[in-house]
């Protein structure tokens, strides 16, 4: 592969593969974008979704699509400077300044340490409520963890990402089902289409949230390492990542007007409330058990464990990487050369920082299952998450748009206006949430 400059700020020059890429995009190639929705969607962004739809019925499944549609222009975004420069994502960060490795440093720490935690109690729900008779929660969100981390620390990509086709089958396979089970009333979903906000209070508030919060976490900047790993390396790979990238978000649009049309026919019509967070899920639960029988409860909570999992074994796979490379920058090791290979070839998930931060995000959070989650760390997680996005869509405009990316290969009209509102409207909800935070208890 060609040598990439270390220089901040200096020229990018493409990179030169060693295995040419396809001359038509195909099918059978897809994979990463998989990866990536299927980890970004986790259980929240259901009941998030489930909730609009009880509460609006219809009306905000225009906000729903135009979620996926910002976040196929983030996950592009992001896979086309690897492409295009060869350099890791981290890479570029880097160049922009330290301040960038200061703000990753305390964001993948804090993060990793809450987030282990909830992507656990979050799996282990469906399970005890599959087997009420079994383990207790914490002990079902203990097994989860350590099934991630043993999946994960002993299996190569390939093997990772076939499993998470297999749970995103089962996932598309349950929310299809369960919409089409409700009967959807096609006529209103189709006027749901016209953007119009609810006549209540903070509905402009709300329906940002919902197109911001589908299907979006630090998974995103992930999304350039897993191109890697799947052994694209070079712009020619640029048309197969991006009708992978369209395809995984496309499926994960089916999750969401699945959902929302679940929330809208079982919910808003009967005015039935479900709880927020994960917990929503099983009141769901509850009410296709006495909706539709047993079996179809029990085929609902398959595919919650489902959503659950790949995005618990999504994180420890893909931020993991994240990490590794970070470690790697900060010892000199982080130029596009290196960590662009080291990614692909499988060395990065056999270094000391990736199998270290796979423990970090399995064994310490354990604690936060039996004992509650500490509460300023929990607002500095809050904090900390709703920052990233406005982050990576900031920083993805500020890279794609100078002479560090190939002139080719810069942000055109498109990509810098979808970015752009992708950056405007997570600082919006960044801002909300640091408001919302309780600091008075904080200190």
């Amino acid at each position: 592969m060609a040598e990439t400059s270390e220089t901040p700020g200096t020229p990018a020059t493409a990179p030169d593969p060693s295995d040419p890429p396809p001359r038509r995009s195909s099918w059978r190639h897809i994979g990463p974008g998989i990866v990536v929705a299927a980890t970004g969607v986790g259980a929240g962004d259901l009941v998030a979704t489930l909730i609009a739809g009880s509460n609006f019925g219809y009306t905000l499944l225009w906000a729903a699509v135009l979620g996926c549609l910002v976040k196929i222009a983030l996950a592009e975004a992001a896979g086309r400077w690897h492409l295009a420069t060869g350099r890791t994502l981290f890479d570029g960060w880097h160049s922009l300044g330290r301040w960038t490795t200061v703000f990753f440093a305390v964001y993948v720490v804090v993060w990793g340490f809450v987030y282990g935690a909830a992507a656990m109690a979050s799996s282990a729900l469906p399970l005890q409520a599959l087997f009420p008779d079994g383990w207790s929660l914490e002990t079902w969100g203990v097994v989860c963890g350590l099934v991630g981390l043993a999946f994960v620390w002993f299996n190569r990509y390939a093997v990772f990402e076939k499993a998470m086709t297999v749970l995103v089958g089962v996932m598309f396979l349950v929310t299809v089902y369960l919409a089409v089970r409700v009967t959807p009333n096609l006529a209103d979903a189709f006027a749901g289409l016209l953007p119009v906000l609810p006549d209540e209070k903070d509905s402009v508030l709300n329906t940002l949230g919902l197109i911001g919060g589908v299907g979006g976490t630090i998974t995103l900047a992930a999304y350039g390492y897993w191109v890697n790993a799947k052994g694209w390396t070079g712009p020619g790979w640029m048309r197969t990542m991006r009708l992978d990238n369209r395809v995984a978000y496309a499926t994960t649009g089916v999750f969401v007007v699945a959902m929302l049309f679940v929330g809208a026919e079982l919910l808003h019509s009967s005015g039935v409330a479900i709880a927020s967070g994960e917990r929503g899920l099983l009141d769901l639960s509850e009410v296709l058990e006495d909706r539709y029988g047993g079996a179809t409860a029990k085929l609902f909570l398959i595919g919650f464990f489902a959503t659950s999992f790949t995005s618990l074994i999504g994180v420890w796979h893909g931020v993991s990487l994240m990490f590794a490379d970070f470690v790697a920058r900060l010892h000199g090791d982080g130029t596009g050369r290196g960590s662009g290979e080291s990614v692909a070839s499988g060395e990065r998930q056999r270094s000391w920082a990736f199998r270290g931060y796979l423990l970090w995000l399995t064994f310490p959070p354990m604690a936060l299952l039996f004992q509650g989650q500490p509460f300023r760390l929990v607002i500095l997680y809050g904090v900390l998450g709703a920052a990233f996005l406005p982050f990576l869509a900031l920083t993805l405009v500020w890279l794609l748009n100078s002479d560090r990316t190939p002139r080719e290969w810069r942000n055109g009209p498109l990509s810098n206006l979808m970015l752009c509102l992708a950056g405007l409207l997570f600082v919006v909800l960044c801002v909300k949430q640091v408001v919302d935070q309780p600091w008075g208890d904080f200190f």
